[in-house]
């Protein structure tokens, strides 16, 4: 397996960059905002968590989830140049929408608790009518979702929980998700059958340093791990929100990354 893309800050963005999404289902982005940044940002998080930096046994749970994060360090590190370029170049430009929030944050501590969240899946983005709270579904053209992003608060290396990544499950999703048609389904019931469409992928982990930004396919499957390592693992998953629907009947010349790689899929599939 070929190692991921990585793409420091001060490199020009070009082809590669899409082609190894179409291929990965993700690219990192080094250095995509500021460490100074990002260490604000971890201050503010560790004021929510309650917990004191400086005291192991304070950290009482494996996993705290804290929800969106507005103050002005977060907004600074969902809108640097390189993030605005990459998301132009996957999404397409006009086709997504800025963020100046940042959610949710899976909070991961060292414990010997195993948390209850470690399933392979793919993250579900809109609430149909009717359905239960929590019960967040997913669609072929990926409603109200043009991105999943994974943005570093703290050094994340092999011990420290990183979230584990199957190289090119993209492409194993969009089968799944096509007989559900525009309805969709929720990602409870998708896991179990994404988990086995991709079970044959090679697996990556999200490691880098605080300010580093993974730009993920919306169907790439994923999923978390216990943390037997030392140091808290501090992270947001966000969506890059759409500012019009997606679909793959645009013309070939028009379509996006994200849409190319769906068809690509669908093709795979057949």
């Amino acid at each position: 397996m070929r190692p991921p893309l990585r793409v420091p800050q001060d490199d020009p963005m070009d082809d590669e960059l899409v082609e190894r999404f179409l291929d990965d289902g993700f690219v990192r982005i080094e250095g995509a905002f500021p460490p100074r940044v990002a260490q604000h940002c971890a201050s503010l998080l560790w004021r929510e968590t309650g917990y004191d930096p400086a005291d192991p046994a304070s950290w009482k749970d494996p996993v705290v989830w804290v929800a969106g994060m507005a103050q002005g360090p977060f907004a600074a590190a969902a809108n640097t140049p390189v993030l605005h370029e990459a998301f132009d170049l996957l999404v397409g430009e006009d086709r997504w929408q800025s963020r100046y929030s940042l959610g949710s944050f899976p909070l991961r501590f060292p414990h010997a608790e195993e948390p209850d969240d470690a399933g392979w899946h793919i993250e579900g983005s809109y609430l149909p009518e009717g359905a239960p709270p929590g019960r967040y579904h997913t669609n072929l053209r990926s409603r109200d979702r043009a991105l999943l992003m994974l943005f570093l608060f703290s050094e994340v290396t092999e011990t420290d929980a990183p979230t584990r990544i199957r190289v090119g499950s993209h492409l194993d999703v969009p089968p799944v998700l096509e007989p559900y048609g525009e309805a969709g389904a929720s990602f409870l019931e998708l896991g179990p059958k994404v988990d086995e469409a991709s079970a044959h992928r090679p697996v990556a982990l999200a490691t880098g340093s605080p300010g580093d930004v993974y730009l993920c396919h919306p169907f790439l499957v994923h999923a978390a791990q216990p943390h037997h390592g030392t140091r808290p693992r501090f992270m947001a998953q966000p969506p890059l929100l759409p500012a019009e629907p997606s679909g793959s009947d645009r013309p070939d010349g028009d379509r996006s990354a994200v849409e190319i790689a769906i068809r690509r899929g669908l093709a795979m599939g057949n």
